[in-house]
């Protein structure tokens, strides 16, 4: 099913992605949502296009997108599987002008991600993780697998550009050694890790489900783990709230 949606998926996010870019550095004005997180009109267009064209595709999966009208617990937790989107992750980045943003899409199954797929529009850059295979970076339609790598001597820590100030980041931290800080938007930081650049990256800010799931399923295929910190995988669509647990990824 996935080698064949694959293709799809791909050309989907890159449109889409374009679209986005067409709005990246304008002066849009953004309304603030009952989660206190922004909202921009990529968000809104980004999250049409996506579920649109993944209704047509898929008409018979459920699709739950961080823009969705909100959809009830009590409908959802009988949901053997579906999509499950962020299509415009690093909003807060995006309206900052850097590049650090992307489209996450992934596929639930039994309360897990099977299949994970990252778009960084800015660098034309694909992440993705075919169920039980090696995750793999494509760019310029080069497809190469991705591998973590254990830190050696320092180990790099990444965590978001808006997590600085966090008392129990900065008290966690203080029980590491050897470490330099890199600071990098949205889900991208799993993508830093699957590909060797960062070692460790902490959460326990808010965090909502679209947030983590495609980012998951990458990283564990190219040897990373993520885990609470009860040394638990998170679950998907478990509780009413849409929110992840705090929790480490790590190679």
């Amino acid at each position: 099913m996935f080698s064949i949606l694959l293709p799809k998926l791909i050309s989907l996010t890159s449109k889409v992605g374009e679209t986005i870019m067409t709005l990246h550095n304008k002066n849009m004005g953004f309304i603030v949502k009952s989660d206190s997180t922004p909202l921009t009109q990529a968000d809104k267009i980004s999250h049409n296009l996506i579920t649109e064209a993944l209704k047509k595709i898929t008409p018979n999966v459920p699709i739950l997108s961080e823009e969705s009208e909100n959809i009830p617990f009590s409908i959802r937790k009988d949901w053997g599987s579906y999509w499950l989107i962020d299509p415009l992750d690093g909003t807060r980045d995006f309206l900052d002008g850097t590049r650090e943003f992307c489209i996450s899409i992934a596929y639930i199954e039994n309360n897990y991600p099977i299949f994970g797929l990252i778009y960084a529009p800015f660098d034309k850059i694909h992440y993705y993780r075919l169920p039980g295979q090696t995750s793999i970076k494509l760019i310029d339609n080069i497809c190469y697998k991705l591998c973590t790598q254990k830190p050696r001597r320092w180990e790099n820590i990444v965590i978001g550009r808006h997590s600085t100030k966090n008392k129990q980041l900065q008290q966690h931290l203080r029980s590491k050694t050897n470490f330099e800080i890199f600071r990098l938007g949205s889900a991208l930081k799993f993508c830093s890790i699957a590909e060797g650049r960062n070692h460790y990256y902490p959460k326990f800010g808010r965090c909502s489900e679209w947030d983590t799931a495609a980012g998951v399923c990458i990283l564990e295929g190219a040897g990373g783990k993520v885990v609470d910190f009860q040394n638990q995988p998170l679950r998907y669509n478990t509780r009413e709230d849409n929110l992840s647990s705090t929790f480490v990824a790590s190679t």
